[in-house]
């Protein structure tokens, strides 16, 4: 009667049924016909055991896989422009809120967060003005207001905002050609009719600001990049006499992708909080 299935020899299942009849005061087998028969009562005593076992079965599982869930990995590709301050803080309440989770981020070149995306080695990217892909979705976070950078000492830190005439002449430090934040921000200048002479090109946020810290020129850039600089005094964010201009993020994931849950509630997450970073750098003012 399943013994052998169930890893019992056939004495310990015979005693189980035994114990089980004697409890509940029927008899579930009938043992005057070779081979034994089930009952009418042992016949409702194994289906609805057998079911009540499945259910359990499924349970168990359905357990076992929200654990899982609950303990699987993020993974994300950013611009390094948005990391360091701003996304460990997205990082740190984030483990606070789901400690089973498991994060894996890596900082990258803008073209290495689309194919790292592309390939799905990761599960989302973050991009500055997200380009559209036929495989890929782009969810908008949230929008950067671009700003002045200058050293505190440079004649336009003075400004309250700073009009684009005086721009124009003036040593700027550059994105490397063929970023997108450069050519949106050539094309903001051309539509401005401003004029600069770029001394100095680079392909990360980190290193211009360290030549502007040193005097070398001036640049623009999104206000939430520069609030250690300005803080510590290193560099004034002058805001421009007119705030349209905006740099956009994006989180990007190939169209179709399945996410588990952490990737959800990351994505969440980051939305929940786009908020307050949006208020605090459209707030204007002189941000030196």
């Amino acid at each position: 009667m399943g013994a052998k299935e169930s890893n019992l020899s056939q004495s310990a299942a015979t005693q189980a049924i035994q114990s089980i009849e004697e409890r509940l005061g029927v008899v579930l087998i009938d043992r005057t016909q070779r081979p034994w028969r089930l009952t009418n009562e042992g016949k409702m005593f194994y289906n609805r055991g057998k079911d009540i076992l499945e259910e359990y079965q499924q349970l168990e599982l359905e357990v076992k896989n929200t654990y899982d869930e609950a303990s699987s990995l993020v993974r994300i590709a950013s611009i390094y422009s948005v990391g360091l301050r701003h996304m460990d803080g997205y990082l740190k309440k984030f483990s606070e809120l789901y400690p089973q989770a498991k994060i894996n981020i890596k900082y990258i070149h803008p073209d290495k967060v689309y194919e790292s995306v592309l390939s799905e080695e990761t599960d989302m990217g973050i991009v500055s003005f997200p380009q559209i892909k036929k495989e890929l979705q782009v969810i908008p976070w949230r929008s950067e207001v671009m700003v002045l950078a200058c050293h505190p000492d440079h004649p336009l830190a003075k400004f309250k905002k700073v009009p684009f005439y005086h721009l124009s002449g003036e040593k700027f430090i550059a994105f490397d050609q063929g970023f997108i934040i450069r050519k949106e921000i050539d094309r903001f200048l051309k539509e401005n009719r401003v004029q600069v002479n770029v001394v100095l090109e680079f392909d990360n946020i980190e290193s211009i600001k360290q030549a502007v810290e040193i005097a070398s020129g001036i640049s623009i850039l999104p206000r939430p990049t520069l609030d250690r600089e300005v803080q510590t005094g290193l560099l004034a964010a002058v805001p421009l006499t007119t705030n349209e201009f905006f740099r956009p993020l994006g989180i990007i994931h190939r169209k179709g992708k399945k996410f588990n849950v952490n990737v959800q509630r990351f994505i969440s997450l980051l939305r929940e909080e786009k908020g307050e970073i949006q208020r605090e750098q459209e707030s204007g003012g002189n941000f030196r």
